[in-house]
């Protein structure tokens, strides 16, 4: 079966972490499943996910920003989701079209409507059948993914973990909006309960999904 799975959250709320336990499990389980990202996947949307996280582009205007996001995304559904679906694999991605809303929209204060709009055109009618948000204070979060930035030694996509903590406020209200909007599609997990109770919850949740 094909299914459509995102993880949404602001910077350090654990998604990755989350994908990773969440793919080994259905992987254990014998059900095929391919981990992507936005921005990212193919070699192309890969491209401008280094334009559009490079901390030394602090002059990318907030529309130049959000029309990025949308054009890596067209290419992603192309070459890499819809595929994947067509063959009955379950897509679990790291980021979707709620994030160019929280972000975009909600943190950068884009008209909203436009927002939703070109995340309808650039989408190409793939909806998620389940989004996880992953919620945590913004400046929890934040503090997180300065730490893992840091170990990781991965400041090279770092733009937004150099925004003022405003902003990072405004996307996580921009998500518990979309939240409290599409309920039965998007299920907020306080991480603050730690991983294991986090994926538990995620687990049996994606088991009544199955």
């Amino acid at each position: 079966m094909s299914l459509f799975i995102t993880f949404e959250g602001v910077e350090g709320s654990g998604k990755t972490t989350q994908i990773e336990r969440l793919k080994k499990y259905l992987t254990r389980k014998g059900i095929a499943c391919k981990v992507t990202r936005e921005p990212g996947g193919p070699p192309i949307s890969e491209k401008i996910r280094k334009i559009l996280l490079d901390p030394n582009h602090r002059k990318l205007a907030p529309l130049s920003e959000l029309l990025l996001y949308e054009a890596a995304r067209v290419q992603h559904i192309h070459e890499v989701i819809k595929p994947l679906l067509k063959k009955g694999t379950i897509v679990l991605c790291d980021r979707f079209n709620d994030a160019t809303l929280a972000y975009q929209g909600y943190g950068r204060k884009l008209d909203r409507s436009l927002i939703e709009k070109l995340n309808r055109l650039s989408s190409q009618g793939i909806r998620p059948d389940m989004t996880f948000l992953l919620d945590c204070p913004s400046d929890l979060g934040l503090k997180r993914a300065l730490q893992r930035n840091r170990t990781l030694k991965n400041e090279r996509e770092a733009r937004f973990e150099k925004e003022k903590i405003q902003f990072h406020h405004r996307v996580r209200r921009g998500y518990l909006a979309i939240a409290r909007k599409e309920p039965r599609r998007v299920k907020v997990i306080d991480t603050r309960a730690g991983q294991e109770k986090v994926f538990e919850k995620i687990r049996k949740i994606v088991d009544e999904l199955l």
